[in-house]
């Protein structure tokens, strides 16, 4: 079990079936749904804003979920993969988003739902995704919209997965 620590007494409340690593950290006004998982080096930092979370939600290795102090917390949907290294900031991410490796995503950001964003993608303060697109570049720009195939083949496989991977732990 990873560091999970109270702050600003805010306990964090993590769902049923949840995995967090050894060395994954969560302080703070942090909830999240069931099957969850928090992976190697991960940190949700919920002490300067709240952070919420649904169901099926993974934060793979080294990624980071912060907020802004009485400005942006951070809202993340049903279903979302958040890659290796992603930086998340004070923004909403809807149901079923694939947040690709080494993706930033900044203050006041809104990712609509069935959306993919690039991995190395900077999305800079209140960029708006709209639902059914993928995003890429620096800074980051509509490059097409996902179809079923990408909904299937990426999305859903990957949130998938890693309810898989994280059998293999527990």
């Amino acid at each position: 079990m990873g560091l999970i620590k109270e702050v600003r007494g805010f306990k964090p409340q993590i769902g049923e079936d949840a995995y967090i690593a050894e060395n994954a950290t969560i302080i703070g006004e942090v909830i999240c749904g069931t099957q969850c998982s928090f992976w190697f080096n991960a940190v949700v930092r919920g002490d300067v804003n709240y952070i919420k979370m649904g169901n099926k939600v993974n934060v793979q290795d080294g990624a980071v979920i912060h907020g802004t102090f009485e400005k942006c917390p951070t809202n993340i949907g049903d279903n979302v993969s958040i890659g290796h290294q992603a930086m998340i900031h004070g923004c909403t991410i809807k149901s079923n988003v694939l947040v690709g490796m080494g993706a930033i995503i900044m203050d006041d950001c809104v990712i609509g739902e069935n959306s993919i964003i690039a991995a190395g993608a900077v999305l800079t303060s209140r960029t708006i995704v709209e639902p059914g697109s993928v995003y890429a570049g620096v800074p980051a720009k509509k490059v097409k919209d996902v179809d079923e195939a990408l909904v299937e083949g990426e999305i859903n496989r990957i949130a998938n997965n890693y309810i898989k991977y994280a059998s293999w732990y527990k």
